[in-house]
């Protein structure tokens, strides 16, 4: 076995300039950290930059969303005012027409109102007092007849407790049993609404009641 070819420090420097390194250059001691400190100096401001892109855009977004929070306030205090603004509207449109519909009521009383004053200047007898009233009594019923309003039917029907109201009973024997047999109140419809039930007095038959 030949024995090994030990180099001399002469033969160093003409290797290391072969190998294209610079003899005069301080080479690291392995394990020294030198080499990791290399990456670890040039990635910290890489870091840095990238928390700070990041701080940024958090930045941007907290902007963003407080923009988005003011517009939705602002829309729905505008809501807010818009449904307060609606709701006045239709109550005041409310009481206009409902002062419009009394106004028409009204209107179409005032001359039987006038005719009940002409009656109570008058002079005349009972008898044209009361002729005259009854006329009043015929215009009223014509003006409600306009108005779609008319009575409730009540002496001779069957009692209905649906637009009939029964004071009491009377023994008749010329009505059918549980029919009207005096109407003490007039009751009245308004179209197909009841407005009011006609106070009426049911007729009891014991003839047929026996039968």
């Amino acid at each position: 076995m030949e024995p090994e070819e030990v180099m001399t420090g002469g033969q160093a420097p003409e290797m290391l300039a072969e190998a294209g390194i610079d003899p005069a250059t301080e080479l690291p001691a392995p394990g020294s950290g030198e080499e990791a400190a290399g990456p670890t100096e040039s990635g910290a401001p890489v870091q840095a930059e990238s928390a700070g892109a990041q701080e940024s855009v958090s930045a941007a977004d907290f902007e963003k969303l407080k923009a988005e929070r003011d517009q939705l306030l602002d829309r729905l205090a505008r809501l807010q005012a818009e449904f307060e603004n609606a709701r006045k509207r239709a109550e005041r449109e409310r009481l206009e027409f409902r002062d419009f519909t009394t106004a028409a009521a009204v209107e179409k009383f005032l001359p039987v109102l006038d005719n009940f004053e002409l009656a109570l200047k008058a002079n005349g007898t009972a008898h044209q007092l009361r002729s005259g009233v009854s006329l009043i009594v015929k215009q009223m019923d014509e003006i409600l007849r306009q108005m779609q309003v008319t009575p409730v039917a009540a002496v001779g029907e069957a009692f209905d407790p649906r637009i009939h109201e029964a004071l009491g009973s009377v023994e008749r024997e010329d009505v059918p049993d549980q029919h009207v047999a005096e109407e003490v109140r007039r009751g009245y419809r308004l179209r197909e609404r009841l407005l009011r039930p006609a106070l009426v007095r049911v007729a009891h038959n014991p003839k047929q009641v026996n039968e």
